[in-house]
């Protein structure tokens, strides 16, 4: 029999390609190549600006860290090949600042003091301390003053003493210059304007440099300590210091009553009994801050209360959103329901709308005397809605409820949906009701799908600083505690409030401490809960 087709006698020859080609990217276009080395050009140089600034500060490992990234990058994109890096670079340098460096040093804040009265460095602290502790003499006399410059363009004080008009005396002197008299000075209208050596500071120079002229201390040269300063460039008078700096010794001493401060590593000038002078600065503290959480009564007890309530909050939260998104979906999805879609349509209209809206919207109906819930379904009735500590948690938790059961209306409607017809099939021919059909069939698979989804709307209740911030603030506010914490308070908003709403002033490293532990029980939980879907899913 004839063969109808015909065989191929030779095997079509195998392509060989080296590993390296596999990234290649092909060969590179002069255009291409010409704005790849521009674009380069423009990023180097900014990354070198950034890198003499920081070198500048004393940010060495910042500088070298910066310095190395510019030199991979460089690596990467002039190089043939690589082309799985030439992608992946900028993802990974963005990630980097905008992630990895934002934890980093929010970690980091978390061992220091840094906040209120400790936000700069030692060396600034001491300035502040400096001229805030300047102030004048109780009955001194004001005199008259010109500013002038000498051939170094130096600034001084040129004082007319003028405690008896026809004997003016005149006193020159500067920074680091002690007051001295001097002779032959320009009289104009009873005020010495020029000395020999000294000429007058012009007004736009005067202008220009007054940031360095007005804070200026010109003592006087008999060892009292004494000094003049100006307000204005017109005229000066006898200040004091409250506080003397011994640079020597690292020491500040009160003047009043003698008190000496010492730097004793908590970031400020700080006395034998614990009083500090702030401003201080920022100071690595070790776990202070932690274990102030644990141990000061002042924070233990009122961050035990916010701890249950929060647990309280999004565990109830996810509870009844669940429950009644699943018993909606289970409603919605029997067909013998006409209008399923529009019914479907409504029931998903409080997630679609805003939720920063939804929850001012429910404030204004929360109100105790023009508030809708109040005036209207309650007929006029007066209800503390807000004010009431067991009323606004169940304000808050009625609101969240609201926004919640929409979205676990739509994440069970797909769940239910995904279960094969067959299996309630079988279980109503083997004879079981409706709610073992639900508890031994429906409510397993179930969970197994939706376990992940609840586990992160536990995390996102258990942080919800928004619903909370609008619609209670955390109050109404807890009286018998010692800090600024209220009833609905969680854990995230009394972290807000320590770092930037309190009376003493903000205290970020104690905040970030705080943020890290509810890092850790999220974290905790969540690993937990994932465990125990992976059960689920063995046992299913």
């Amino acid at each position: 029999m004839a063969k109808t087709e015909l065989e191929p006698t030779t095997k079509p020859a195998k392509v060989k390609i080296r590993r390296g080609q596999l990234d290649d990217g092909g060969t590179p276009s002069l255009h291409g190549t010409i704005i790849k080395i521009i674009l380069l050009g423009l990023v180097d140089a900014a990354a070198l600006f950034a890198f003499m600034s920081l070198i500048s500060q004393s940010n060495f490992g910042i500088a070298a860290l910066l310095a190395g990234v510019t030199l991979l990058m460089n690596f990467v994109y002039l190089k043939r090949g690589l082309l799985p890096g030439k992608y992946l670079m900028p993802g990974l340098i963005f990630m980097a600042i905008f992630q990895v460096y934002v934890v980093g040093f929010s970690g980091y804040i978390a061992f220091t003091n840094f906040g209120g009265g400790h936000m700069s460095s030692k060396e600034d602290s001491i300035t502040a301390i400096q001229q805030s502790s300047a102030f004048p003499v109780e009955g001194a006399t004001v005199y008259p003053l010109t500013v002038v410059e000498n051939a170094e363009n130096k600034p001084f004080y040129l004082i007319t003493i003028n405690d008896d008009p026809e004997h003016l005396k005149v006193l020159v002197g500067g920074k680091d210059v002690p007051l001295a008299e001097v002779t032959g000075a320009t009289i104009e209208e009873g005020k010495a304007v020029e000395a020999p050596g000294y000429t007058e500071m012009k007004f736009k120079e005067f202008a220009d440099r007054q940031d360095e002229i007005l804070p200026m201390r010109v003592f006087l040269n008999d060892g009292s300590g004494l000094f003049y300063k100006t307000p204005n460039g017109e005229d000066a008078t006898q200040y004091q210091d409250k506080v003397i700096f011994n640079a020597t010794e690292d020491s500040v001493l009160r003047v009043e009553d003698q008190v000496l401060f010492t730097d004793r590593g908590h970031g400020a000038y700080e006395s034998a009994d614990g009083e500090m002078i702030l401003p201080g600065w920022r100071a690595e503290v070790g776990f202070d801050n932690f274990v102030k959480a644990v141990t000061n009564e002042r924070i233990r007890e009122p961050l035990l209360m916010v701890t249950l309530w929060t647990f309280a909050f999004a565990l109830l939260t996810v509870f009844f959103t669940f429950a009644m998104g699943l018993g909606l979906a289970m409603l919605f999805n029997d067909e013998r329901i006409r209008g399923r879609k529009i019914y479907r349509i409504a029931m998903v209209l409080p997630y679609a709308f805003p939720a920063f809206l939804s929850a001012l919207i429910w404030q204004s109906m929360f109100n105790r005397k023009e508030g809708f819930i109040n005036q209207v379904i309650l007929g006029g009735m007066d209800i503390s809605w807000l004010s009431d500590p067991t009323l606004a948690k169940v304000a808050v938790l009625l609101v969240n409820f609201w926004l919640g059961f929409p979205y676990m209306f739509l994440i069970a409607t797909g769940a239910l949906q995904s279960i094969p017809a067959e299996l309630t099939e079988s279980a109503k021919i083997d004879g079981a009701s409706a709610w073992q059909q639900f508890r031994y069939v429906k409510l397993p698979l179930l969970l197994v799908s939706v376990s992940p989804l609840l586990i992160g709307s536990f995390a996102f209740n258990f942080n919800n600083f928004t619903l909370i911030y609008l619609v209670t603030g955390g109050g109404p506010k807890v009286v018998e505690a010692d800090m600024n914490v209220g009833h609905t308070d969680i854990l995230i908003t009394l972290v807000y409030k320590i770092a930037f709403n309190t009376g003493s002033g903000a205290n970020y490293g104690l905040a970030s401490a705080f943020s890290i532990l509810i890092f850790l029980v999220v974290g905790t939980i969540s690993y937990i809960g994932f465990r125990r879907t992976r059960t689920l899913e063995d046992v299913n």
